[in-house]
């Protein structure tokens, strides 16, 4: 094994996708295949899992292994030369992906080393010392991300959520070459804030009613943990501390409780049902009897019938209301949307004359049950809030917002 010091390398900007074509087409063309098309690291590695273990080693895998090893070495040497000389900081990115890459190919074959072909003949591979390349471009490259973060976040410092979010993307990035870097830690808190998007939550009785007491807490008792996400935060009461963006206000346009109603009806419910056996009669008027002897049965249907005296009681609460979204810097409205909610009482109360076996499940289920007394306006009040609760919440974390 040979080892010449060269000048660092850069690992191609090949995506998940293309990594992935690869591995399969790895899994299913030959390596030589893979080393006529260009495809030196798949040849590789796919030659090098015909060789491990063997100890006659074919030649054609010995041969593709160390030309594909040489020509995809070539290829990041020639890569590294020309975006060194680019002179451009975004490229130690791409330098420090090549290292990798050569480092992680290195590792792959030397296990093997030495390689000799079953007809006597030894591969010859040239490594790439590596660590001093990668150090060089971790430093370099952590360096571009964070004078990129840095000028993100004077963008970030005039209201620019945007480039607060991708100063932050911009310091993670640093995580992939140093776990501690300068100050990073406090810019990412930095970045955090600027682009977190705030929105508080508040409630308007626009109706000309009276709510409830406490019904403006108990509507806003809103699980904000689960509605927040990375970049952004909910609130359901103001604070000083925080710079809010957006205002959802749910409006309370109209309230309205029907009366208690009582209905009664009376009506027959009858059913098919079977009732002990008879006897089947042949022509002549006698029992019939089957091939063994025995008298022919069949189950006797006769029809039963309940009526039933039934009460029905209902009540209805609605709640009307519309959601508006606003800029608070500017305080234009960004959206208005429809909401309603209804609590409904309803209690069936049932009683019978007849044959029980002719009734219903239902009808049996309401039996024996007693008219209730009505809810109270405020209770009802309260119910139709809570079925409002959650669709004022999914249209509150659904809203777009920057």
């Amino acid at each position: 094994m040979k080892e010449n010091p060269i000048s660092p390398s850069i690992r191609s900007g090949k995506n998940v996708m293309l990594i992935a074509l690869l591995a399969l087409l790895a899994a299913c063309v030959s390596p030589q295949k893979l080393l006529e098309t260009g495809n030196y690291d798949a040849a590789i590695y796919k030659s090098v899992n015909k060789l491990v273990g063997k100890k006659k080693k074919k030649e054609q895998y010995v041969y593709t292994l160390e030309t594909a090893f040489m020509k995809a070495t070539q290829t990041d040497v020639a890569a590294i030369e020309q975006l060194k000389k680019s002179q451009q900081a975004d490229k130690w990115v791409h330098i420090h992906r090549i290292a990798q890459r050569i480092d992680k190919r290195q590792r792959r074959v030397e296990p093997l080393l030495p390689i000799v072909a079953r007809n006597g003949i030894k591969a010859e591979f040239n490594f790439v010392k590596v660590n001093a390349l990668e150090q060089e471009a971790k430093t370099h490259a952590a360096h571009y991300h964070y004078e990129t973060a840095l000028q993100l976040l004077e963008q970030a410092k005039r209201g620019d959520k945007a480039a607060a979010r991708a100063a932050h993307q911009a310091l993670r990035n640093i995580d992939a070459y140093f776990e501690q870097y300068k100050d990073k830690t406090d810019l990412l808190a930095v970045a955090k804030r600027l682009g977190t998007t705030n929105i508080l939550i508040r409630m308007e009785n626009d109706s000309r009613s009276i709510l409830p007491q406490d019904f403006e807490r108990e509507l806003l008792q809103l699980n904000t943990v689960g509605m927040n996400s990375f970049w952004k935060n909910y609130y359901t009461n103001y604070t000083s501390k925080v710079n809010f963006d957006y205002e959802a206000v749910l409006k309370i346009q109209h309230l309205e409780v029907s009366p208690g109603r009582l209905t009664e009806r009376e009506f027959e419910e009858s059913k098919a049902i079977q009732d002990g056996f008879e006897y089947v009669l042949d022509e002549n008027g006698n029992v019939a009897k089957d091939t063994l002897g025995n008298d022919i049965k069949q189950p006797r249907q006769i029809i039963v019938s309940a009526l039933v005296l039934e009460s029905y009681q209902t009540k209805l609460a609605s709640v009307t209301a519309r959601l508006e979204l606003r800029a608070l810097e500017t305080s234009n409205l960004i959206s208005s949307k429809r909401l309603q909610a209804d609590a409904v009482f309803e209690h069936y109360a049932s009683t019978f004359q007849g044959d029980k076996r002719a009734l219903s499940p239902t009808t049996c289920e309401r039996i024996g049950n007693r008219p209730q007394p009505f809810p109270s306006d405020v209770s009802l009040i309260f119910e139709a809030g809570e079925q409002l609760k959650p669709i004022f919440k999914e249209k509150v974390r659904r809203m777009e917002v920057r």
